[in-house]
């Protein structure tokens, strides 16, 4: 099965059934640097010579090793956002933050720092530790722990990071991470490059529409066109942004699509997807309403047209002003959590369906008997038919929430070009 968060959740590994990509390392050698890392016998054996560099190159006065070491174990298990986190992570966030924050402006600490955490848990560390002897019974992956990792692994496919390092599977620690909302990304903008240049060449050419995907694009285009962008934005003014509308409706079409796809998931479930389409409204706001009016002219346009006494011009305008562009902002911030709150909520909706028919295949009775059929096969039934029926809903709500975002876009984008 694919992790239940799999269309919510960004990751930086695609996930497919097991059964398709099983895993079968025979060692700990064989294993990726990123899960060596997240091993619990590697991050002792990390914390052990970080220990020995820190208090060697830095003098600090640390409490007994086996105690230190003991309380980042601890530290680790008591907070779920602390898990898998390394040895170094627990003196900088719990231990020793102070100590660092006084350090980190000398000339050089951070260098160092950098080069002690590479020693001590890096790619090279890794290569050392997965080069101890089996016969160091300690550190020997045994038959059972392989297993389970590979178990853990299978069906998992890993972006390579060349730009940056993972903490884990769904956070960064250091340089450009690519996760897999980015992948579906460029591959969107791929498709979109693809499919639209074709059409402009045949549109180029000034031939009638023939077959069944130039008339279905061309429907598109022509509908943003005519029903979105001119009523709205005004026919002298609107062909220019009609590219920019039909680039984000697309876009967020197509991110909405792929999340209704086997193994994928849907990037606009991620609040910096929507965030940066939101930003991309307002920069073009702010932008052409400035070419438009010139700087100081787009603020005061900001404010409405009306006859006031100067007495009350001088108190009132200024305080419609800061109102109207907090208005602005929120706005265009609100752009972003609508869609992003229409997209999570259909896939949450979807497991939660979905997870009554396994939670209940998994449920024992009391009687240590398990559930019969008459519940369980109505209860599968429940949630299948649920899960289409929301799954036909989710299909409308993709477009609809491509359709409102370009509309409201084109609003905003409307409102910053005439005057109010």
């Amino acid at each position: 099965m694919a992790s239940p968060i799999l269309h919510i959740k960004d990751s930086y590994y695609f996930e497919v059934p097991k059964a398709l990509l099983p895993c079968h390392y025979g060692s700990k050698a064989s294993f990726p640097t990123i899960w060596v890392q997240l091993d619990d016998q590697f991050q002792l054996w990390e914390a052990d010579r970080l220990y020995s560099k820190f208090a060697d190159e830095y003098g600090a006065a640390l409490p007994p090793k086996q105690d230190l070491i003991a309380e980042y174990v601890e530290w680790k298990h008591h907070d779920h956002a602390n898990a898998g986190k390394p040895f170094d992570r627990f003196l900088e966030e719990a231990k020793y933050t102070d100590w660092f924050a006084q350090r980190s402006a000398s000339a050089g600490f951070a260098e160092r720092w950098a080069q002690a955490k590479e020693f001590a848990g890096g790619e090279k560390a890794v290569e050392t530790f997965q080069g101890i002897p089996a016969s160091v019974a300690q550190w020997n992956w045994r038959p059972a722990k392989v297993d389970a990792y590979n178990e853990h692994l299978s069906g998992k496919i890993l972006i390579p990071q060349p730009f940056g390092t993972l903490r884990n599977f769904y956070q960064p620690e250091s340089g450009f991470c690519i996760s897999k909302f980015m992948v579906i990304e460029v591959i969107i903008a791929l498709i979109l490059w693809v499919v639209f240049a074709w059409l402009g060449r045949q549109i180029g050419n000034g031939d009638r529409p023939r077959g069944r995907i130039w008339n279905l694009l061309e429907v598109f285009v022509v509908y943003i066109r005519d029903e979105v962008a001119r009523p709205v934005i005004g026919a002298h003014d609107a062909d220019r942004f009609v590219p920019l509308l039909l680039t984000i409706f697309f876009f967020i079409l197509g991110c909405n699509l792929f999340g209704m796809l086997p193994w994928m998931g849907a990037p606009t479930g991620s609040l910096a997807v929507t965030f940066a389409m939101a930003c991309v409204t307002f920069g073009t706001v702010i932008l052409f309403g400035m070419l438009k009016f010139g700087p100081v002219g787009f603020f005061l346009n900001q404010i409405p047209s009306m006859d006031l006494p100067l007495i009350l011009a001088v108190f009132l305008k200024p305080m419609i002003l800061a109102i109207e562009l907090a208005g602005m902002c929120i706005k265009h911030a609100v752009l972003a959590v609508r869609l992003l709150a229409n997209m999570v909520a259909g896939h949450i909706v979807l497991l939660a369906i979905m997870g009554l028919a396994f939670s209940l295949e998994g449920s024992i009775l009391p009687s240590g008997e398990a559930v019969s059929n008459w519940v369980w096969l109505p209860t599968a039934a429940i949630s299948i038919i649920g899960s289409t029926l929301i799954s036909c809903l989710e299909l409308f709500v993709a477009f609809l929430q491509a359709y409102i975002f370009t509309f409201l876009s084109s609003l905003f984008i409307g409102a910053a070009i005439h005057h109010h």
